[in-house]
Order: C-alpha cells, then structure tokens, then sequence
C-alpha cells in the first residue's frame, strides 16, 4: 500500500524528503528563497490586471498598500489558493489564507525584504460537484448540506469562472439562515454572505467577495488567471506545454516511478505523451478537455468530447494566437503559470498540493523557474463551548474522537464499569488462548502417525476462530448499546470533530462558526493561533 506523502514529509522522512525539501524549516533556506524572488520582479502589465481586479473588491488600504509594494523591484510573494467553493468551501480555506498572511509577515521579518499574501482563485477547473455544495454541524441528526443544484453539474466541462450561483442559492441561504438565525453572530454573518451570493453573481466573485472581506485587513490580494486581460501573458506557458508535451510527460513519467518505487503513489496521474493543460473548442467559456496523442502524427484527441472530436497541433496553436483564453490549466501546470507571473517566494498547500508539489522538480527545472518553498498550511480543530461539554461529560480528549465509533463505545463501556467487564479485544484473545495452545498441542502429538489429521485441526481452528469472532461480535455490539445516553454524545461528538471519519476542517464550512462567535473574531482567532512554517495539528478553544 502506498504511504500517505504529505505525512511522511511532515514527519522528515528521509524517503520523501528526496522528492520535496523542508527548506521552509531553515532560516538560511527561507532567506535564499526570499533572494531568489525577489530577482524576478512582476511584470508591471499583470500587475495592472491584479489591480483592475482587486478594484472590484470593497476598498481596503492594507491591499492598496500590498498591490503598491508587488509593483515595486524586489517585493516578493507567499502564494496560496483553493477552488472558489460555495460560502468558502471547507474551512481549511480560511486556514490557508491565514498561512499565507503569517508566513508572508514572518517573511518580510526574518530578511527585511516586503513580502506579500496572494490569493490564487482557482477558476480554471470544471469540478463543479466538488465546490456547489457545503456542510454545517448541526446540535442535532447529521450535517446540514446546502447546494446550488445545478440540473448540469455532474457532466458540465465548462471552467467555474463562468458559472453563476443561479437561483439555487436562495434556497441555499434560505437553509442557512434557517440553521443558523439563533446564534449571537449569525446576523451579521448571514449579511456578508447575501451581500455576495446573489443569483446573478459568479462562483469566483462571490468567493473573493468574502474572503477580502474577512481578512480586509491583512491585505489579502487576489488574482483570477481568468480574466481575459491575462490569457496573453498564460500563452507562452501553455505553447511550451503543447510543443514540449512529450519530453515534459517523459520526465514526470520518471518521477511518478521514482515515487512508487519509494512506496510513495502519484497524487496527479501523468497520461503519456498528453500536454499539461485542457483546451476549450467550442468558445472561451466552452467545455474544456484534456488533450491525448491520437495515432495520427501531430493530431490530438479531445478526452471526453461527445462526438470524439480532434484538432490538430496547427489548429491549436493558431487558436493560442488569436483567443488565448480558450486554454486552461491543470493541476501540475497551475504552479508554473504562477510562479511565471508572480515573485514567489513560498507556496502555502495542504496535503494534496503537498503531494503534487513532489512530483513538479522535473517540471520546474525543464521550464527554468526555481521551486520556491513549499510550506503546510495551518491545520486547525475548532473546540468550541458545545464540544466542550460534550468532551467533559464523556471524560474524553479531543483526540478520542478520531476513533472508530464501536472501539469508542466499548472503551466507555469497560472504563464505566469498572473490572466487571472487559473490552471485546481482551474476551476474544483469552477464549483463543488456551484453545489454540492445546490444539497446537494436540497437531503435534498426532503429527508423527496421523499426518492427515493436520488438515482436520486446520479446518477446526479456521472454524472456531470465526465461531468466537462471531461471539465477540456480538458481545461488542451489547457494549455499545448498553448506555443510550453515552451513545448518543458519542455520536453527536465525532459529528462535530470527525464527521464520517473525516477531519472537521476539511468538511464543515465557515458560516456556523462565524455565526456563533463572529465573521472577524473567528478570522482573528485564527490568524493569531497560527504557527508559521510550522504545519502542526492545534485546537482553537473559543
């Protein structure tokens, strides 16, 4: 099995640290980072984009302040992004934006060059199943999941920067307000987010429209690689991935190997000989698909298009000269096109881009860019007075939470009653004990003139051993039920910090919390909780 990347490198596991450096532990390797971007100021016309762009945010003077230091020689960048998901998608967006804000301050710090938080809105994709939706915690049942419920979503190609929120998101708001209306905050919360989610407003706008506005402040920038202004200066990016795609594919193909052979799985999968980016035929804000090499020389297959459509490499670079924008990323592409544009000193990811970032050095040495510092963003687990409660009732740490339900109970279950009885794991090794030793017994005994007798003992252990699995079974399902009251914390408590088994922040949204303690003392609590560079699992207490 495949080890999880992202861990092994956040535990310095010399096996990934082969692929991807933890330069972002050393001051020395920070500071070289920070030199190296700052040789590469910004091109004063994307400059001019970012500008025009962030204009159509609510002012704030931190951002003008931070847009004014980008244009000027030797401003370098800490870069992070996500999917412009709906009401900000999983928390762990705020917590990246947060990273990217204190690492950039720990930056300009520690070597007295200014450093400035960028937002990458990921506007590209066309995942809309993955980002039309959201969750809530409930005191009671399940989370709530609201929806935008897009009729399309499941088949539609089109990049989300074109999409609009449509009349689904009344109802969306309408079931939030619902949920949310008793909490102290919620008014106000409920405010910014109707301010921003209007039908006619895009996913992109309305995103950006709150994520500004919570971290106003800190200067938060934006950028959108789909605005139209920027698609000439993505060009040259996207012409070297086409006319270079076999070379490039050969030397991530070596990669990906090298990854396996260190029990390590690609987190992108490489498609031979295909260009690292997707292609729109039918107009800029047309389907996108991905480009494969058909059997006839210097064609290319469209990958998913209903009338299986081609084009050829001629066609598709005239297109790149006359509409630029009919092209978009994909995922290992992305960070190039980023880092061709903007003075990055540090890119801010979770654990997938961490895992993605390990298979990008052939990448980034073929097109001549450095890599810049690859820094975990803060992992957050909110323990707020409800989870508090429950924690204290059930004498249980927050940790707890991540195991399995039925372990759980049992556990309460022996500890509660004191010696009486004991976990399913203990009756089922002392019932096993003592058989199989006398088995074992009896197989040898019998070896010596019976040796057909040892099939019969093997079939008797495999039976019995399924017999007692099936009694423990049992035995641990009546440990479980055995207190309602504990049963039904239990639940509500792993809904709250591990719902399905997942982490918190990577399935609940924003709106119940900001409602509860408020949009900005949420944000504040956040930013102040964070440990630049640091990656480490922390509990924010309320």
């Amino acid at each position: 099995m495949a080890s999880s990347f992202s861990a092994s490198w956040l535990r310095g596991d010399p096996r990934a640290l082969e692929f991807l450096s933890d330069r972002f532990r050393h001051g020395a390797a920070r500071a070289e980072a920070v030199a190296a971007a700052a040789s590469r100021p910004m091109d004063p016309a994307i400059h001019d984009v970012l500008v025009a762009r962030n204009a159509r945010l609510a002012p704030s003077p931190a951002r003008q302040r931070n847009q004014e230091l980008l244009a000027r020689p030797g401003t370098t960048a800490v870069v992070t992004g996500q999917q412009v998901g709906l009401f900000l998608g999983p928390l762990f967006t705020v917590y990246k934006a947060a990273s990217a804000i204190v690492a950039a301050r720990a930056l300009a710090e520690e070597t007295g060059r200014p450093c400035v938080p960028v937002f990458w809105l990921q506007t590209e994709d066309h995942d809309l199943p993955e980002i039309d939706h959201c969750f809530v915690p409930r005191s009671a049942g399940g989370p709530l999941r609201m929806a935008l419920e897009h009729p399309d979503a499941a088949t539609s190609r089109v990049p989300v920067a074109h999409r609009h929120l449509g009349p689904g998101i009344t109802h969306a708001l309408a079931a939030l307000r619902a949920e949310l209306s008793g909490n102290p905050h919620a008014e106000e919360h409920l405010a910014l987010l109707e301010r921003s989610y209007r039908p006619e407003a895009t996913l992109a706008d309305a995103f950006a429209e709150v994520l500004s506005a919570l971290f106003a402040d800190e200067g938060l920038v934006f950028l959108d690689p789909r605005d139209p202004r920027l698609a000439p200066f993505a060009a040259p990016i996207h012409r070297r991935a086409i006319e270079e795609a076999a070379p490039i594919c050969s030397k991530l193909a070596e990669r990906g190997h090298a990854l396996a052979q260190a029990s390590f799985s690609e987190q992108v999968h490489i498609r031979p000989g295909s260009p690292l980016n997707f292609f729109s035929p039918d107009g800029l804000d047309g389907a996108r698909y991905r480009l494969d090499p058909s059997t006839t020389p210097g064609t290319w297959s469209l990958v998913g298009h209903p009338q299986g459509a081609s084009v050829t490499t001629a066609e598709l670079l005239s297109w790149l000269e006359r509409e630029p924008l009919r092209f978009t990323t994909s995922a290992l592409l992305r960070p190039i096109l980023q880092d061709s544009w903007l003075p990055t000193a540090a890119y801010v990811g979770g654990p997938g881009e961490i895992a993605y970032f390990a298979q990008l050095a052939p990448l980034y040495a073929h097109v001549g860019l450095p890599m810049p510092l690859i820094v975990p963003r803060a992992r957050f687990r909110v323990i707020d007075d409800r989870v508090r409660r429950l924690l204290d009732k059930l004498g249980l740490s927050p940790d707890d939470a991540n195991a399995p339900r039925d372990e759980l109970l049992a556990r309460l279950a022996v500890r509660d009653a004191g010696e009486a009885l004991e976990t399913p794991e203990a009756v089922e090794a002392r019932l096993l004990s003592t058989f199989s030793s006398e088995l074992a017994r009896l197989g040898e005994r019998m070896a010596a003139f019976d040796p057909t007798l040892a099939q019969a003992i093997s079939r008797t252990d495999k039976t019995v051993r399924r017999g007692v699995s099936r009694l423990v079974a049992r035995y641990g399902r009546s440990m479980t039920q055995r207190d309602q009251t504990t049963l039904e914390r239990v639940e509500r408590l792993r809904a709250w910090l591990a719902p399905d088994g997942a982490p918190q922040e990577r399935i609940y949204s924003l709106p119940y919390y900001a409602s509860r303690l408020g949009s900005h003392a949420f944000t504040r609590l956040v930013l102040e909780s964070c440990e630049p560079f640091s990656g480490n699992l922390k509990d924010l207490k309320p």
